[in-house]
């Protein structure tokens, strides 16, 4: 039975703020039930039609002919014509058949065998990272455990040099934190963060081109498809995707399904006694905690989703984090079941051209991460208040205080 406006009190999906205390569940069931196509005013922007339920999220996210990505990019929030026409060569950003060309290209560079040869050192980077911390007895999850793998798995995907690495990390920070007043940032802060990276991105791949090693940046220095190659300008801003998609994504990810560990007990004590539903509960990680909440796109023409008329031009969300709890999809969408089957989450962005690249990398880094937690840390406990980031874009955990007993690190 659908619910009265009155049950649920109605939340500003546009608003940052709204997303600190949590992602706004109730309201997005509420919105699933009632006006599952949902015309969102906004404060510094033309409004756009929030999309919550699972099947016209998929169907949004895969009809790129009458939802465009190249139009007004792909992020929530207003950018101006200058940024449009800056990131319109992100592959993020691109549509058909530019998008398929350019995923022909990056294809050639990412392949099963980069990611699997990448595995022993997840491993290493795992433990070393364990063993920074495993002697206190107590830790911010956030900052030295999450966020420091797919930080040091990425920098060593794309070849940058150790004493570098931090240097990309904050970058990648304040490009995606510019909402959240911790971090004291503005958009122009932002921009400046993008173009440093850019600028770094331009030194490493002369460097790379001169001296190539067996790391993807100086694979797709070289690689040609049909005569085709990646231009400078191109390879520079798929740096910057991969530095942000394959940092904050995951470490998000993994923040966020401790947290959902911390809440549901029974699920970490049960992943503790039965190895085998580790795989699994990868996967209910990633949909429980959707760690990209939304994505925009626009609209090519006028057109009706589920009876309602959209205008052509415009602006369309849809987003996974409410798809992901559809009760018509997934059985008691709120709990969460690492022995859920079948689980077909769209964290991934539900399939189409724009399914992310890096999705066996990460479900990789999560399995390894908690594999090597539950044997390592077996009884982690939170151990302060947990803070979220202000965005409405990713749903992220900036900290995570967490205790367990001392350990004796593992390799000096």
């Amino acid at each position: 039975m659908a619910q009265t406006r009155t049950d649920v009190r109605p939340v500003d999906l546009a608003d940052s703020r709204s997303y600190v205390p949590g992602v706004p569940h109730q309201y997005l069931a509420w919105l699933r039930a009632n006006e599952p196509i949902h015309w969102q005013p906004e404060k510094d922007g033309p409004g756009f039609w929030a999309v919550t339920k699972y099947d016209d999220c998929v169907t949004v996210n895969r009809d790129w002919e009458r939802y465009s990505s190249a139009r007004r990019g792909v992020m929530p929030f207003e950018l101006t014509d200058d940024e449009v026409a800056q990131q319109s060569l992100m592959m993020v950003n691109m549509d058909p058949p530019l998008h398929t060309r350019y995923r022909r290209l990056v294809n050639k560079g990412f392949t099963p065998r980069i990611v699997r040869d990448l595995e022993a050192d997840i491993h290493l980077q795992t433990d070393r990272i364990i063993d920074e911390v495993c002697e206190r007895g107590e830790a911010d999850f956030v900052t030295e455990i999450s966020a420091e793998l797919p930080l040091r798995v990425i920098a060593e995907l794309l070849g940058v040099p150790a004493e570098d690495r931090h240097r990309v990390f904050d970058w990648s920070n304040r490009m995606v934190g510019n909402e959240d007043p911790e971090y004291g940032l503005t958009v122009e802060d932002a921009m400046a963060a993008s173009l440093e990276l850019y600028s770094y991105a331009s030194r490493l791949y002369t460097e790379k081109r001169l001296d190539p090693h067996g790391d993807l940046m100086s694979v797709l220095t070289e690689v040609e498809v049909e005569g085709e190659r990646l231009s400078e300008l191109e390879l520079e801003l798929f740096f910057l995707l991969l530095t942000v998609a394959g940092n904050e994504t995951t470490r998000n990810l993994m923040s966020g399904a401790m947290a959902a560990f911390f809440e549901f007990p029974d699920q970490w004590e049960l992943l503790r006694s039965d190895r085998s539903l580790l795989p699994g509960a990868v996967e209910e990680m990633l949909r429980f905690v959707s760690p990209v909440m939304n994505f925009r796109r626009t609209a090519t023409e006028d057109l009706e989703l589920r009876g309602t008329p959209i205008a052509e031009g415009g602006k369309v969300v849809f987003f996974h984090c409410s798809a992901n709890r559809d009760e018509e999809v997934f059985e008691d969408p709120d709990r969460f079941d690492i022995r859920r089957d079948p689980n077909p989450h769209i964290a991934f962005g539900g399939g189409g051209p724009h399914f992310c690249l890096g999705a066996n990398l990460a479900r990789m880094e999560i399995k390894v991460m908690f594999e090597h937690l539950l044997d390592r840390l077996p009884d982690l406990r939170p151990n302060g208040e947990m803070k979220r980031l202000q965005s409405q874009f990713i749903n992220g955990v900036k900290h995570l205080p967490v205790g367990f007993s001392p350990a004796a690190p593992i390799r000096r």
